[in-house]
């Protein structure tokens, strides 16, 4: 697709030109598409204008001193409460007769859904059309009650005495109150009209209406600060902020349009996730429900300090709770829980030893660290926290190990990553990273510096940084909200983000050395704890700046370097924005403040800020949902052992600064993993890790060939590279951090021209299989035996019987023939005078009565045969097997054997009764149905010829029979010397072979093999009795799949020796392979137990070639890099808006083209569904860190 492809096509575009200035109003619907009456128009401008008309009678009974201003608000409150219950009622009474009417009517499926046909100016399409009415009866007196309220509160709120007191000037009054009384007209219809679709829209359904509530809760607020200048004490910032809002509340129906004011749910989430992180200490957590909890619990603990008299009781409280709260405490009640279920069941199993081991470790660590740190914040603030902050007090000093404990961390964390502060390539890292074992071999020194900067992270800073506010004189004061406020936080902080807490100490301290002896308002206004919150505040929000100039220079510039995504209008663009630099610097610096997202319009350097939302950016819970498909196992396989290497990844910092909301790409041969952390703590992390598809298209591609290029400038090529060479890709909002060694499948594809083609490997796969199968066979009965003596042991033991007396012989008078049905068939000697000549129907049924009735059935077998020249299928008795009678004709008419002639006999495969040599022969003997083949005498002895005899043996000597307990010394001579036994391997081998390839002894052709491996067998005269029995079709199927893989093996790595290395083959194939295809559920199942190796054959009808495919269990390298947080924030914030209100769903829309700077397709599929389709998402993992 070019870049000029449009941003909206065509129905789209009329699409939005009809919903935006919907939006705009607040939801009168002026642009319809069509033609309509013009009450239409009228009626809706009517019902606009109604809370102003409403609201104006008040006003002008105030004015002219008819009435206080409070009734007044009474009275255009309760006129507006009346007519919204009116218009509330009309559209009730419309929906029930129009439902009545239908009944009557025809529906039109032809007309278009938006189309209404308007009868009269109050009918009921007109009224259903203007008025659409609440789907829930409590919200219709709901609204009705709240646009009442609001209409009486916008009326005293707009009183133009009010105003003109404000602002002195009666040009400003004329121009807020009739502006203002717009935003409340919106705002009323919205509520109880019609609600307008939103720009900023979170969730993807409106399911309980709230919606309608955002405009007015918005109003509400201007209002109640008004409220609160009116009957309070003059406070002159109170006023001020009182004008300011007056007159922003002008402009909030194009906050509204913009989408910049966030909606409710979002509102909600957002605020209490800021408030526990920048006014509580903790950290966003995982999911809402985790959230309120936190959010709740965190604000009891800072109120409840507040009422503590002693402030070492306050210190000890504020340490306590705030290491508690840093902890993950559902994980570890979790853990606790499982322990004691363990603990209780720890006689019947031993296994759960280590993890109860393990719990108890961890709980004991948690202890005594709480237990340090609380002795050592009361004797500190007890004994040292009476002095000032000089230069020289304990907390100075304290200070000075601080930073050097900032400086050494943040060297170490440096020095771990490929890319020194992203640009230059790090000296210390290792240049090989090709193979895992010399990678964790040159890695080892960068390790050692890694668990050196953990136990610093871990134990050295937080327990220096309790010093230093247990030495601070402000905790001196009690029952100052500032100081329980500041100083929660701050003693949480400490643990809950040890690094950032330790930076903005650092921060606070340097500040205070530099003015401590001056009096500023730094130093006479605000406690220590104010001042780390404000430096929390400012650092996070400047962290944010920096990342949207970059995401913003990025868009920019790429708009036009990058050709393939140069518009007509990109240099239009880009003047706009040069000229409105000042405001676009203003746009980016108010959504860092905001912490929203820098929203840029349809990707294209059109910067708008995004409403505010959770870091999260998704409403639904994590990992709910997914556009699952076949390669979803991959993922579903890596994810623990990924979940593990990040373990060590984030504690020892090779990952750089892990703040939740971080992003991070993870790369290795076709899959692309991406990983957004959650919330972090003490010793813990919560991340989510999503897969993205492996089925690339073009865009797909395009970007992952980018991120590859990335890597390898990164990782490989380093060899002959400078010492100090650059990052090429610095613009990239991708930045290489490190390789991590991880559990997982190598894809391996290669061509098997020359293998499967060649007239030798095929002429001896036939063989082969002959071998592969008698050891299948062999297999499968010495397996059965063993089942069956394991289930006599279990059911004998139950009885408390003795154990198993030794097996008996075959009684081979068990074996009676059936007796034979007239209407199936006749004997060979009913047959037997029959001639060319003769008649094929002209049967003597008498006769043949007769004969059944002389000749007794215990003679010996006979092959029966329904008519001359047909083949009879004998049962394991040596009878006629059932058939169905749809096969009965097929039976009559097999093609291609011919009739007797009169005085001679068929030769046909006779089945004698079967009497072992050896009573243990029975344990290996298959079932006798599986070597009825219908094989002519003749072919039968022409194909015994190939029957491997000497690899028989060997397989037989290769058993053990350990599970027999009583067995002679010579069981494996006996069973080996048996005929019959060998008899019975020779007509089950051949009857396979013939069912698979016929009586033809041909070279079969290489689209013949890979049917066959595919399960798709070319037709063939034993075909049918091979389908017959699916359990030994499924054995010969995977015999042959196990000789293809063999033909493969001896092709690549050269001749079978000799049997013993055969077996080694066949036994590695049957314990570490999985052979058969991708599409097959077993293959999958195989994935996910984490099989060693899979095996695949397939076919590109494009290249006209056979491939194979091989799946290898190993430790590889995993190479990861850190994404552009507010680059994918802002990508997103877009997807959003473009897909929830703008509707472009459209597959090639521009803003889903490949972008290999903004990476800008992979960041749409990693998305939550619905707006995006990640094929795996992870539940919440839990991730420790100690």
């Amino acid at each position: 697709m070019g870049p000029d492809v449009p941003l909206l096509n065509d129905y789209k575009q009329e699409f939005f030109l009809k919903r935006f200035p919907q939006t705009v109003l607040g939801g009168p619907r002026f642009k319809l598409g069509y033609c309509a009456p013009p009450y239409i128009y009228v009626n809706q401008i009517i019902l606009f204008l109604t809370p102003w008309v409403l609201g104006g009678v008040g006003t002008l009974l105030y004015q002219l001193d008819f009435m206080k201003d409070y009734y007044t608000a009474a009275l255009s409150g309760g006129l507006m409460l009346v007519t919204a219950l009116i218009l509330q009622m009309a559209n009730l009474y419309a929906r029930q007769k129009t439902v009545t009417i239908e009944r009557m009517q025809i529906q039109n499926t032809l007309r278009d859904e938006d189309e209404y046909e308007f009868s009269s100016c109050v009918g009921s399409e007109t009224v259903k059309f203007i008025i659409p009415g609440k789907k829930y009866i409590v919200n219709t007196v709901f609204h009705s009650f709240l646009a009442g309220i609001m209409c009486g509160l916008g009326t005293w709120y707009l009183l133009p005495n009010r105003i003109t007191l404000l602002y002195s000037n009666i040009g400003g009054t004329v121009v807020i109150f009739v502006f203002g009384w717009v935003t409340i007209c919106i705002g009323e219809y919205s509520l109880i009209i019609n609600t307008a679709t939103e720009t900023a829209t979170f969730q993807a359904l409106d399911t309980y209406e709230i919606t309608a509530l955002m405009r007015p809760f918005y109003i509400f607020i201007f209002i109640a600060v008004d409220l609160a200048h009116r009957f309070t004490v003059n406070i002159p910032v109170l006023e001020q902020t009182n004008q300011i809002l007056h007159i922003i509340f002008l402009f909030l129906p194009f906050l509204w349009a913009l989408g910049i004011l966030p909606p409710l749910d979002a509102l909600f989430l957002w605020g209490m996730e800021q408030v526990l992180e920048f006014g509580l200490g903790g950290s966003p957590m995982s999911s809402n429900t985790r959230l309120l909890v936190m959010f709740l619990i965190s604000a009891g603990t800072a109120i409840a300090s507040y009422f503590i008299p002693s402030t070492v009781g306050v210190v000890l409280f504020m340490t306590g709770f705030g290491f508690i709260l840093s902890l993950n405490l559902s994980e570890i009640g979790l853990a606790f829980k499982h322990t004691v279920i363990s603990h209780l069941a720890s006689n019947k199993s031993k296994s759960s030893g280590p993890r109860i081991h393990s719990v108890w470790r961890e709980f004991f660590f948690y202890l005594t660290v709480l237990t340090v740190a609380l002795i050592e914040a009361s004797l500190l603030h007890h004994f040292a926290g009476f002095s000032a902050f000089s230069k020289a007090s304990p907390q100075a000093i304290v200070s000075y190990i601080l930073i050097i404990l900032l400086i050494v961390m943040w060297i170490l964390r440096e020095i771990q990553r490929v890319y020194l502060f992203g640009i230059v390539r790090n000296p210390f890292y290792p240049k090989d990273v090709r193979t895992v074992t010399v990678f964790m071999e040159t890695q080892r020194r960068l390790m050692k510096v890694g668990v050196v900067r953990r136990i610093l992270l871990t134990l050295v800073s937080p327990f220096a940084m309790i010093a230093f506010l247990s030495l601070d004189s402000s905790l001196q004061s009690l029952h100052s909200v500032s100081i329980c406020i500041g100083f929660t936080r701050t003693f949480r902080m400490v643990w809950q983000n040890t690094e950032n807490a330790l930076l903005e100490m650092v921060i606070v301290s340097i500040v205070q050395m530099l003015l401590y002896n001056t009096d500023v308002w730094w130093n006479r206004s605000l406690d220590t704890g104010i001042r780390l919150l404000l430096a929390g505040v400012i650092r996070d929000r400047l962290l944010q700046l920096i990342s949207k100039l970059h995401f913003a220079a990025a868009v920019l510039l790429t708009s036009w370097t990058e050709k393939k995504q140069r518009r007509k209008s990109t240099a239009t663009l880009i003047t706009l924005n040069i000229v409105f630099f000042p405001i676009v610097l203003a746009f980016i610096a108010v959504s860092a403040l905001l912490s929203s997202p820098m929203l840029p319009l349809f990707t294209l350097p059109i910067f708008l800020i995004g409403f505010p939302r959770p870091i999260r950016s998704w409403p639904g819970p994590v990992g709910a949902t997914a556009c699952v498909c076949s390669d979803t196992m991959y993922y579903q396989q890596v994810v623990p052992s990924l979940a593990a290497a990040l373990q060590s990844a984030l504690a020892s910092g090779s990952l750089g600064l892990s703040l939740p909301g971080s992003h991070y790409l993870c790369r290795f041969q076709d899959r692309l993993m991406w990983i957004l952390v959650l919330e972090r703590g003490f010793t813990y992390c919560c991340v989510n890790i999503k897969g993205l598809e492996l089925q690339e298209t073009s865009c797909h591609t395009a970007e992952a060939h980018r991120v590859d290029e990335v890597f390898e400038m990164a990782f490989e090529h380093q060899e002959h590279a400078e010492t100090f060479s650059l990052n090429h890709h610095f613009g990239n909002i991708l930045t290489p951090c490190t390789a991590l060694p991880v559990r997982l499948y190598s894809d391996a594809r290669n061509v098997l021209s020359g293998i499967i083609d060649s007239h030798e490997n095929l002429k001896q796969l036939k063989d082969d299989f002959l071998k592969v199968l008698v050891w299948i066979l062999v297999q499968y009965c010495y397996k059965k035996s063993k089942m069956c003596e394991k289930l006599d042991k279990t059911i004998k033991n139950k009885e408390g019987s003795f154990p198993l007396t030794q097996p008996k012989a075959f009684d081979s008078s068990v074996e009676k023939l059936r007796p034979i049905k007239d209407e199936d068939s006749f004997s060979i000697d009913t047959i037997a005078d029959w001639t060319d000549d003769s008649d094929l129907f002209d049967l003597d049924p008498s006769r043949t009565r007769e004969r059944k009735e002389t000749e007794p059935l215990e003679a010996a077998p006979r092959t029966l045969l329904s008519v001359p020249g047909s083949v009879e299928m004998e049962s394991a008795g040596g009878a006629l097997q059932e058939t169905a009678p749809e096969d009965k004709l097929y039976k009559a008419v097999v093609l291609g054997l011919p009739a007797v002639d009169k005085g001679k006999k068929q030769e046909l495969l006779s089945l004698p009764l079967v009497e072992f040599s050896c009573s243990y022969s029975e344990l290996l003997s298959i079932p006798e149905e599986w070597r009825t083949a219908p094989i002519p005498t003749s072919k039968l002895n022409e194909m015994r010829q190939r029957f491997p005899e000497d690899w028989y043996h060997f397989v037989l000597s290769q058993l053990d029979f350990f599970h027999l307990k009583e067995k002679p010394s010579n069981l494996l001579e006996d069973i080996t010397k048996d005929k019959a036994l060998k008899e019975l391997y020779v007509h089950g081998v051949l009857s396979c072979c013939f069912g698979l390839f016929g009586l033809d002894n041909t070279v079969p052709a290489p689209s013949h093999v890979f049917r066959a491996y595919t399960g798709g067998i070319p037709w063939c005269v034993g075909l049918d009795w091979l389908t017959g029995k699916p359990e030994l079709f499924q054995l010969v199927l995977k015999a042959f799949r196990y000789t293809f893989k063999l033909m493969v093996d001896k092709a690549s790595l050269g001749p079978v020796e000799n049997f013993k290395e055969l077996i080694n083959y066949l036994e590695e194939y049957e314990s570490d392979w999985y052979i058969g295809l991708v599409s097959d559920i077993e293959w999958q199942q195989a994935v996910l137990q984490e099989k060693p190796y899979l095996f695949s054959l397939g076919h590109d009808p494009n290249m006209g070639v056979y491939t194979s495919r091989v799946l290898t269990l190993q430790e590889l390298l995993v190479q990861v890099g850190k994404l552009n947080d507010e680059a994918v924030r802002g990508q997103w914030a877009n997807l959003s808006w473009e897909l929830l209100y703008a509707t472009n769903d459209d597959e090639e829309r521009y803003s889903i083209q490949a972008h290999p700077v903004l990476l800008r397709n992979l960041t749409v599929q990693a998305a939550d569904p619905p707006l995006g389709y990640p094929v795996y998402s992870s539940a919440t993992l839990h991730v420790p860190l100690l």
